[in-house]
C-alpha cells in the first residue's frame, strides 16, 4: 500500500471552515437528498461528543458569524447539496442563512450527544410527511457508513467500509523509521499536491492577519519590541493568523492535515518556514512536510479523530518537530525520537475545547514548542524513560499518551460540554 498516497486523499484536503460543522452538514444534506424535491418536516441529529464540542461555537463560513452545530445541519438539510462536500458553506445565499434561523426557531431541528460514542459519529434523520431518511458517518469525517429511506437500506458498512478504512490499519503498524523511508521517497505528484498546502496556508494567513485577533497581536509585539523578530515570532505570527482566519469564518479555504484544518495549518506551515528561512532545498522541505502529514495522521490512529487534547499539539506539532528534524540531520531517528519526547513532554496535556478563535493562541504554542523541541534534539537533547510518561522510543511515548487520553481522560469531553452548555444563551 502506497500509506502517503492514501494519507494525503483521505486526509490532506482544502477545508472551508471548521470539519465537524462542514461534516454535520454534509450529513444532514446527504439525508434531505434522500428525500428528494419533499419538504422536510423534521431534523434530528445526534452527534459523539467530540464532534459536538468542536462544532459547538466556531463561526460558519459565508453566514455573518452564525455558530455551530444546529445551524449547520439545518444549512445542509436546506440546500441538499452533499456533492459540495468539503465547500458546503460555500456562495450560501442570505435567504438560505435565513431560511435555516427560521427552521431552527420552529423546532423542528433536534440535536442530542451520544456519550457512549468514543470516534467520530454523526447521524441525521430527515423526515417529510411519512417520509424517513437517515445518513450515518463514522470512522471519518466524510465517511458514510449507512443510508435508508422509509426504512429500506441503500448503504450499510461492510466491506466498503472496511476497505476506506483499511489504510489507517496498515498505518498504525508501521514504526516512525518506517514513515521517514516513506517519506524520502515522496513521488514529485505527491510533493506538488504538498507544494499546493502551502499556498494555500499562506493566503489564509495573509488574510488572518487582517483580522485584530491573535496573529495580528502577535506581530504587534514583534513591532513594539517584546518579542525578537526571529523564526519562532514568525512561525507564531503566521501560523496563528491562518487559524484566525479560519476560526473566524473566512471564505478561504486552508489545506488540512488529519482531517483538520488547523492541524494543518501547523504540520505544512511550520516546517516550511523553518525550510524556507533556513535555506533548505524545495524536495527535501517538501519531502519533511510529507513526513509532518504522516505522523499527524500516525498519531491520530492512536488518540481517535476528535481528542480530549489538542490534536495541534500532540499530532500536527510532533509532525511538524519531527520534520524539522528531518530538514537538518536526515533520516537521524534518534533525533526524530527525541524531538518527539520533547514536544510531548511540553504541551502534551493541552486540552481541547472545541474549536473557536482561541485556537489561534494554542496553534502559536504549538508552533514554538515545534521549533524548540526539535532545536533540542538536534543538539543532541531529548526527554527520556524516566520522565513521567515519555517511553523509552518515540512509539512507546505517543501508546503511553493514547492511554491516557481515551482511557484517563474519558470522562473530560462530557465535563467541557457540560460546561459549554451552561453558557449557552437559548433561542436565535
Amino acid at each position: 500500500m502506497n500509506i502517503l498516497k492514501e494519507v494525503l486523499r483521505n486526509e490532506v484536503y482544502p477545508a472551508l471552515g471548521c470539519t465537524e460543522p462542514v461534516a454535520v452538514a454534509f450529513c444532514s444534506a446527504t439525508a434531505a437528498k434522500l428525500l428528494g424535491a419533499r419538504q422536510i418536516d423534521a431534523l434530528e441529529v445526534v452527534l459523539d461528543p467530540g464532534t459536538y464540542k468542536n462544532g459547538f461555537g466556531v463561526p460558519l463560513p459565508n453566514t455573518k458569524n452564525e455558530k455551530g452545530n444546529l445551524i449547520a445541519a439545518a444549512l445542509g438539510a436546506l440546500a441538499a447539496k452533499p456533492g459540495l462536500k468539503y465547500n458546503i458553506f460555500s456562495n450560501l445565499k442570505p435567504e438560505a442563512i435565513k431560511a435555516a434561523k427560521e427552521f431552527i426557531r420552529s423546532g423542528k431541528v433536534r440535536m442530542s450527544i451520544d456519550y457512549t460514542r468514543r470516534e467520530i459519529f454523526i447521524e441525521t434523520r430527515a423526515k417529510s410527511g411519512k417520509n424517513v431518511s437517515v445518513c450515518s458517518i463514522s470512522g471519518g469525517h466524510f465517511n458514510i457508513t449507512f443510508m435508508a429511506l422509509n426504512g429500506k437500506i441503500i448503504k450499510t458498512g461492510g466491506a466498503e467500509k472496511k476497505k476506506d478504512q483499511s489504510y489507517k490499519e496498515f498505518l498504525k503498524a508501521l514504526k516512525i523509521s518506517d514513515l521517514l523511508e516513506i517519506a524520502d521517497s515522496a513521488s514529485k505528484k505527491e510533493l506538488d499536491y504538498i507544494e499546493k498546502g502551502i499556498k494555500m496556508n499562506l493566503k489564509a494567513s495573509k488574510k488572518g492577519l487582517k483580522l485584530k485577533k491573535a496573529g495580528f497581536y502577535i506581530k504587534d509585539l514583534i513591532k513594539s519590541g517584546y518579542l525578537k523578530k526571529d523564526i519562532l515570532s514568525t512561525a507564531k505570527m503566521i501560523t496563528s493568523s491562518a487559524t484566525d482566519a479560519r476560526m473566524a469564518g473566512l471564505p478561504n479555504p486552508v489545506m488540512s492535515s488529519g482531517q483538520s484544518g488547523n492541524q494543518g495549518v501547523i504540520a505544512i506551515l511550520v516546517p516550511y518556514l523553518v525550510g524556507k528561512y533556513f535555506r533548505t532545498p524545495r524536495e527535501r522541505m517538501l519531502k519533511s512536510v510529507a513526513l509532518s502529514h504522516l505522523i499527524n495522521s500516525y498519531i491520530k490512529v492512536f488518540l481517535g479523530e476528535v481528542s480530549p487534547i489538542c490534536g495541534c499539539a500532540v499530532s500536527a506539532g510532533v509532525g511538524a518537530s519531527a520534520a524539522i528534524v528531518y530538514q537538518r540531520k536526515g533520516k537521524d531517528l534518534e533525533a526524530i525520537n527525541a524531538a518527539v519526547n520533547n514536544l510531548i513532554s511540553d504541551i502534551g496535556g493541552m486540552l481541547c475545547d472545541g474549536a473557536k478563535s482561541g485556537c489561534a493562541l494554542k496553534v502559536a504554542s504549538s508552533s514554538d514548542s515545534s521549533i524548540r523541541s526539535a532545536y533540542m534534539a538536534i543538539k543532541g537533547h531529548g526527554i527520556g524513560e524516566d520522565e513521567g510518561f515519555i517511553g523509552r522510543t518515540a512509539e512507546e511515548t505517543i501508546r503511553n499518551l493514547a492511554r491516557i487520553t481515551t482511557t484517563g481522560m474519558s470522562g473530560i469531553d462530557s465535563i467541557i460540554i457540560d460546561t459549554m452548555i451552561n453558557k449557552q444563551k437559548t433561542g436565535y
